[in-house]
């Protein structure tokens, strides 16, 4: 697969390329900057971390933020591109990252099956997890791990590969706590001398790794509960005494938690093409929004029903509502939302696929040959910008323009 790079300028400032304009012309920070207009004194309690977030979008792409200007050395025309954000959130920057992200994982590939295992949390844990998010997550991530890993040391007596990706929402932008991981089929064996495969259709019992995944979450709220570690405020603090955490934690202990298994991938294409979907998305893609009433106040957009065989309907909501909504899924500053583990940890990484394409039967010679794309040194050399005007790639810059001196519009009261 070939590595997207994007445009850069002369003097090696990168330039992201300009995202395509949604169908319906509908851009998240025009969404964004309407429901701050209903949100009123609502927004000058925002955490700071996310009146950061959404400054940020509602910067990108705009003068606030600077830019390069050009001239076209073929049509003559001057062009002025403002610089992105970057920021992990925004829809107009992470297409590319996505994109980049991809072609590095390329080298990580196996020539094996890989499974797609999704671990959900129940909706009761909803206002746990949204009072402790950071500590949550990483519990998330560390109790999904280790039952896969666990599962492959004892069913299979291999240690399989897991990527990771955290999602916090559902269709309808509430809460829906969940990591889906691709797993691949099988793994080394505790020598690294061979590759044990799994069953061809089928991973691991799914009934046995829901009991012992919520075993293990539920320990691990236990001891953050214990060390005083959870954040329990409003209607949740009451739970701060332990018994009646114990009581409230019972029935969630108990009942069934939803894990879900799929067939094997095709093939390792198929696995980055799946992967493209959900490692650099949050809440909502702009292609889902269908049309924003600014004198109503609301914004339409599309979304999947699955307690409906997943038919897609139309949902309109106040645009406050909406900023609530999608503010749920805003990370904590830092977090790391796409891990792995096993042999694909950043810990010894290169010896596993190493030890593991020879279990696989993959000459060693031929892996060395084979482009390893997550080297900028072999990336090919960059190519100037394209013109707007006549499309081709002859944008000579004229000037750095620097970012706008004058603040921006206040978010909290959005002009």
């Amino acid at each position: 697969m070939a590595r997207h790079h994007p445009p850069v300028a002369p003097g090696g400032s990168r330039q992201d390329p300009a995202p395509r304009p949604p169908a319906s012309g509908v851009r998240l920070a025009a969404v964004l900057r309407a429901g701050l207009r209903c949100a009123g004194q609502l927004g000058a309690r925002m955490p700071p971390g996310h009146r950061k977030v959404i400054a940020a979008l509602l910067r990108c792409r705009t003068p606030a933020l600077g830019g390069h200007r050009y001239r076209c050395a073929e049509c003559g025309a001057e062009h002025f591109a403002p610089h992105s954000c970057r920021d992990r959130h925004c829809p107009l920057c992470q297409g590319g990252a996505a994109r980049e992200w991809l072609a590095r994982q390329q080298a990580a590939l196996l020539p094996c099956g890989y499974f797609h295992v999704v671990f959900t949390l129940p909706h009761a844990l909803n206002g746990l997890v949204r009072q402790n998010q950071a500590r949550l997550y990483r519990l998330l991530f560390d109790c999904s791990s280790q039952t896969l890993l666990e599962f492959g040391r004892n069913n299979l007596g291999a240690r399989p590969g897991i990527t990771a990706v955290l999602h916090t929402w559902g269709q309808n932008l509430k809460d829906h706590y969940h990591i889906h991981c691709i797993v691949t089929a099988g793994g080394l064996s505790a020598d690294g001398r061979g590759w044990l495969p799994s069953h061809p259709r089928y991973l691991f019992p799914v009934r046995a790794l829901s009991a012992v995944f919520r075993a293990k979450f539920c320990a691990g709220l236990r001891a953050l509960h214990g060390r005083g570690k959870l954040e329990l405020h409003g209607a949740l603090l009451p739970l701060a005494q332990g018994r009646e955490f114990a009581r409230w934690l019972a029935p969630v202990a108990q009942s069934p938690w939803t894990i879900y298994s799929k067939r094997p991938f095709a093939g390792p294409e198929q696995v980055l093409a799946y992967l493209s979907r959900y490692t650099h998305r949050v809440a909502i893609s702009e292609r889902r929004l269908v049309a924003l009433n600014e004198p109503q106040a609301t914004v339409r957009f599309r979304w999947r029903d699955y307690a409906d065989a997943g038919r897609t309907k139309t949902m309109t909501l106040h645009a406050g509502e909406f900023l609530r909504r999608w503010r749920l899924h805003i990370l904590p500053e830092r977090f790391v939302k796409i891990r792995h583990y096993g042999l694909l940890a950043n810990r010894d990484r290169q010896i596993h696929l190493q030890q593991a394409r020879a279990a696989l039967g993959i000459d060693a010679h031929t892996a060395a040959a084979a482009p390893d794309n997550s080297d900028p040194a072999q990336a090919p050399p960059p190519h100037r910008p394209i013109c707007p005007h006549c499309g081709r790639p002859a944008l000579l810059l004229l000037e750095r323009v620097p970012p706008a001196r004058a603040p921006p519009p206040s978010i909290l009261n959005p002009a």
